[in-house]
């Protein structure tokens, strides 16, 4: 199995044309783009806020078709299993980067870094739950863990919608979704748009290379521990063999 997701020569283009998006985004966020009418200068915030959700929900959803794949027998494959876990660990920190954003955008606008909301809370939730199933990740390396580890993928998943609707099923502080709303019409528009699909594409790109370095990380250390319980039990082998054939 490759022990990488991209072609290595493509990894320093891709990664110029990130920090290229990443310059771009921060001009039209912080010099193109002008302050909201109401939210003021703090408005700047939710450019990296929004985006750094958007692909907290992407990471956490391949990680969620990624266990899919290796619970089936058919699919089975210690790709998906890699792969599940770089999408997570990406996932994290771009949930944890939503929730410090969040408090800082939270203080000017109401009044306080944190407030037991619907869309707050859940979204905390969700980063605890992935925490956890990285955690649950390092215990074994065995079949058996990873289909335990996908499993519970699958149960921390069930947060995300949870998160996303949870501005339309209570009554909550969070403004409801400008982009992916229930009617599918975008409440922004100009530079402000803009701004925020620059902040989308440039964290898209991110994505990919943060993926790609921990897959490439994780198989690496994985196909060293194989090696090595491999000379543990030869050694063994070698020892018993030993043993066996010594006088008596």
């Amino acid at each position: 199995m490759k022990n990488r997701l991209l072609p290595k020569k493509a990894v320093i283009p891709l990664a110029i044309v990130t920090a290229n998006a990443m310059i771009i985004h921060a001009i039209y966020s912080l010099i193109i783009s002008p302050a909201d009418d109401l939210q003021g200068d703090a408005v700047r915030l939710l450019y990296v806020h929004v985006p750094a959700a958007w692909l907290a929900y992407v990471s956490f959803g391949v990680t969620t078709i990624c266990s899919i794949l290796y619970l089936i027998p058919k699919t089975r494959n210690r790709a998906y299993d890699l792969l599940a876990g770089a999408s997570a660990r990406a996932g994290v920190i771009f949930c944890g980067l939503t929730l410090l954003l969040g408090a800082l955008w939270g203080k000017p606008i109401w009044g306080v870094f944190w407030t037991w909301d619907a869309r707050v809370t859940a979204t905390a939730v969700l980063f605890f739950l992935y925490v956890g199933y990285l955690a649950i990740r390092s215990i074994s390396p065995t079949e058996q863990a990873k289909k335990r580890n996908a499993w519970f993928a699958l149960f921390a998943f069930i947060d995300v919608p949870i998160v996303h609707f949870s501005v339309n099923w209570w009554r909550t502080l969070h403004q409801e979704a400008t982009v992916l709303n229930p009617n599918l019409k975008a409440e922004i528009s100009g530079t402000m748009a803009t701004s925020l699909w620059a902040g989308v594409i440039a964290f898209s790109f991110l994505y990919v290379l943060m993926v790609d370095r921990q897959f490439h990380r994780d198989s690496i250390l994985e196909q060293n521990a194989l090696n090595d319980l491999d000379s543990q039990i030869n050694e063994r082998i070698k020892q018993a063999e030993q043993l066996s054939g010594a006088p008596k």
